[in-house]
C-alpha cells in the first residue's frame, strides 16, 4: 500500500525529479501531485469564466436585443465556449483520474504492462498512462 504523506511535502520550488532518485518515490509523487493539483485548480477557474461567458451569450441572446448578425455571432461564441468547457470537462476527468493514479500508487505505469512510463515522459505529459512505444503502437492501430 502506498504511502500517502507525499500530499503534505513541502518541496523545494527549485525541485525537479531526477532520474538518480527511486522511481515515484514520495518527493516525485508530491511533485507530481503539487502539478496536477495546480492545474485542476487553474483549470477549475477557467471553466467558472467559461461558464459565465456561456450564461452571458445565452442572456444576450434572448434578450431580444440586436440583429440577425449579432445573433449569429452570440450563436457562434456560445457554441465555441460549449466546446471549450466541454475540452476542460474531459481534461479535468484525466488530471483526477492521474490523481487518482497517483493515491493508488499507479501513476507513472502502464495501463497496459505495468511498465515505468519514464520519468522524462511523466515530466513531459503527467497524464501519461502508456510508455511511448505502447502508445505509439496504439496510435498505429487506431489509424
Amino acid at each position: 500500500m502506498p504511502k500517502k504523506d507525499y500530499k503534505n511535502i513541502e518541496l523545494d520550488p527549485k525541485y525537479v525529479p531526477k532520474k538518480s532518485e527511486e522511481y515515484m518515490s514520495d518527493m516525485q509523487r508530491a511533485y507530481f501531485y503539487n502539478m496536477l493539483n495546480g492545474q485542476r485548480e487553474e483549470l477549475v477557474a477557467s471553466m467558472e469564466d467559461i461558464m459565465g461567458a456561456i450564461n452571458l451569450a445565452k442572456k444576450n441572446d434572448t434578450a431580444g436585443t440586436g440583429d440577425e448578425a449579432d445573433t449569429s455571432n452570440f450563436d457562434i461564441e456560445a457554441t465555441m465556449q460549449i466546446r471549450m468547457h466541454e475540452r476542460s470537462v474531459n481534461l479535468l476527468r484525466k488530471l483526477d483520474a492521474a490523481l487518482k493514479r497517483l493515491e493508488d500508487g499507479t501513476f507513472g505505469y502502464s495501463v497496459v504492462s505495468g511498465e515505468e512510463i519514464g520519468l522524462k515522459r511523466m515530466i513531459a505529459r503527467p497524464l501519461a498512462t502508456m510508455t511511448l512505444e505502447e502508445q505509439e503502437e496504439y496510435e498505429k492501430k487506431k489509424a
